[in-house]
């Protein structure tokens, strides 16, 4: 019994973590941007591009294999379904490349807002470099070298 309170305890803090919550949430909504792009593409897009082709449906295009009898279905390759959904995936990688380049810039014009904001801090002069013992001891001894021969 108390093994099975510690799991049960571990698995709500695993649960209530904040990750997981947030890859929940991310599917959520992964999902129903999935179905609006999906229609998209169905609804809007598809209906397009068939007219200009023509009146041709990607859907329906196919090369039978064998044809349906009585006792079998249709085997066939359903290349129509296999543009539909390469033309799915353009439409939505671009979608989201859309929205991911907006919120990089978003995200860049705040940084630079940010930073026009804060307090411009004084220039504090670099801090003179350190010079090594043997070059000082060179130097002093090229300046004695200079006062003995003047």
């Amino acid at each position: 019994m108390a093994k099975e309170r510690k799991i049960l305890g571990e698995f709500k803090a695993f649960i209530t973590r904040g990750n997981v919550m947030d890859l929940a949430v991310g599917i959520i909504i992964g999902t129903a941007f999935t179905a609006i792009v999906g229609s998209l593409v169905k609804d809007v897009l598809m209906p397009i591009i068939g007219l200009i082709m023509g009146g041709v449906s990607f859907v329906d295009l196919k090369i039978v294999i064998a044809a349906a009898t009585e006792q079998t279905a249709e085997v066939a390759i359903n290349y129509g379904m296999f543009i539909q959904k390469i033309i799915d995936f353009l439409v939505i990688a671009l979608v989201v490349f859309l929205i991911v380049k907006g919120i990089n810039t978003m995200r860049d014009k705040l940084d630079a807002k940010k930073k026009a904001e804060e307090p411009k801090k004084p220039a504090t002069p670099a801090p003179a470099p350190v010079v090594p013992a043997d070059v000082v001891l060179l130097t002093e001894i090229r300046d004695l070298l200079k006062k003995q021969k003047a």
